[in-house]
C-alpha cells in the first residue's frame, strides 16, 4: 500500500499547497484507491498524480468543514468521465448525504455509477476479507472523526522446498493452498496449508485523523499503528491558539505517536503561516525531538507503507 498526499494545507489553499486530501492506494489483488477527505481542487491534484479516479472505491470524510469537503461535488461528477463506472461508497458524519444530494440536485449533476453514502457516528464502519475500518469521534469545533484501517493478516509465502517434497508443481493447487484449503493428492496424501506455507504476513494498521485537539480517542485509534497521519496545524509556541481553534501542534502529534507506540508519524494540515518546506522544517524538528521517526507530508509524494515497526 502507498499513501499519496494531494493536499496538506489547513483552511484555504495557497500557492504552495492545496487543502486536505489523502489517497491510500492498494497495489496487490485489490488494485483500488481509497480517498480520505476531498478539499477544493482535489480532482485537479489527481490529474497531476499517478492516482486514477477509475480505481476509486471508497471515500472517507473526517468532518464537514469546507477545506475537507468542498471538492466532493466536482470529483463525484467528473469521476465517470475518467472511466469510473464501478460502485463508489462514501463514508462521513451525519449531514454528508444532505450536503452531497443538495449540491447534485441544484446543479442538476448526473452520475452513471452507483453511489452509496454511509453516515456514521463511529465504531466499525466497514469490514471485508481484507480490511477493517473503525472510526472514533475526535475533539473539534464540529464533529470530526479519525479512521483506523486494519489490514488483516495474509497467508505466508509458499515454501518451494516443501512443495517439491510433495511433488507439487505450479498450478491451481497452489492457489487453493494459499486460500487456506487442504488438498488431496492422487495417492491420497493430505496437504494442509500449514504444511507448505511460511508464517502469516502481519497486516498493516494505518490511522488517519481528522482535525482535533489532543484527546483520548486519538490514542484509541492510533494504538500500535504502523503509520499515524496526524494534523500539526501549528508549532508549540502557538499551543494556546491551537487549543482555541481545536487543533494540535507538532509536539502534541509527536506526544500522541509516542504514547500510542506507532511506527511512523506523518504530519499534515499545516497553517498557511508556514509557507514552504523550509518554514515547515521547524515543525518537523519539534516533533522529531520527541518522536524521531516523523515525516512531513509533502504533496505529490508517494510514501510506501511497510510494516514500519518490524524495521525499528
Amino acid at each position: 500500500m502507498e499513501l499519496y498526499f494531494l493536499g496538506t494545507n489547513a483552511g484555504v489553499p495557497t500557492l504552495q499547497r492545496n487543502v486536505t486530501s489523502i489517497g491510500l492506494r492498494m497495489l496487490d489483488e485489490r488494485r483500488a484507491l481509497w480517498l480520505f477527505d476531498c478539499g477544493e481542487g482535489t480532482q485537479h491534484q489527481i490529474l497531476s498524480s499517478p492516482l486514477k479516479l477509475s480505481k476509486l472505491e471508497k471515500i472517507f470524510i473526517t468532518h464537514l468543514h469546507g477545506d475537507h469537503v468542498f471538492g466532493l461535488p466536482g470529483l463525484l461528477s467528473s469521476r465517470a468521465y475518467q472511466g469510473g463506472t464501478t460502485p463508489l461508497t462514501l463514508y462521513g458524519p451525519p449531514g454528508t448525504e444532505r450536503m452531497i444530494s443538495t449540491a447534485m440536485e441544484l446543479s442538476q449533476s448526473r452520475i452513471n455509477y452507483e453511489l452509496t453514502i454511509v453516515e456514521h457516528t463511529g465504531g466499525k464502519i466497514f469490514e471485508d476479507d481484507s480490511f477493517i475500518v473503525e472510526s472514533e469521534l475526535l475533539e473539534h469545533r464540529i464533529d470530526s472523526y479519525g479512521y483506523r484501517i486494519t489490514e488483516k493478516d495474509r497467508p505466508g509465502s509458499l515454501d518451494s522446498a516443501k512443495l517439491a517434497e510433495y511433488g507439487l508443481k505450479p498450478g491451481p493447487l497452489f492457489g487453493r493452498l494459499k486460500r487456506g484449503e487442504t488438498i488431496t493428492l492422487e495417492d491420497g496424501t493430505l496437504v494442509r496449508p500449514e504444511d507448505v506455507l511460511g508464517a502469516p504476513k502481519r497486516g498493516k494498521i494505518i490511522t488517519i485523523l481528522g482535525d482535533t485537539r489532543p484527546c483520548d480517542h486519538v490514542r484509541t485509534l492510533a494504538q500500535d499503528a504502523d503509520v499515524l497521519v496526524h494534523e500539526a496545524t501549528f508549532m508549540h509556541d502557538l499551543a494556546d491558539t491551537a487549543h482555541e481553534y481545536y487543533h494540535s501542534t507538532a509536539q502534541e502529534a509527536a506526544e500522541a505517536a509516542r504514547a500510542s507506540n506507532v511506527g511512523q508519524l506523518i504530519l499534515t494540515h499545516f497553517s498557511s503561516r508556514y509557507k514552504d518546506e523550509e518554514q515547515l522544517r521547524p515543525l518537523l524538528e519539534e516533533a522529531q525531538e520527541l518522536f524521531p521517526n516523523t515525516l512531513l507530508a509533502i504533496e505529490h509524494q508517494l510514501i510506501p507503507l511497510a510494516s514500519w515497526k518490524e524495521g525499528l
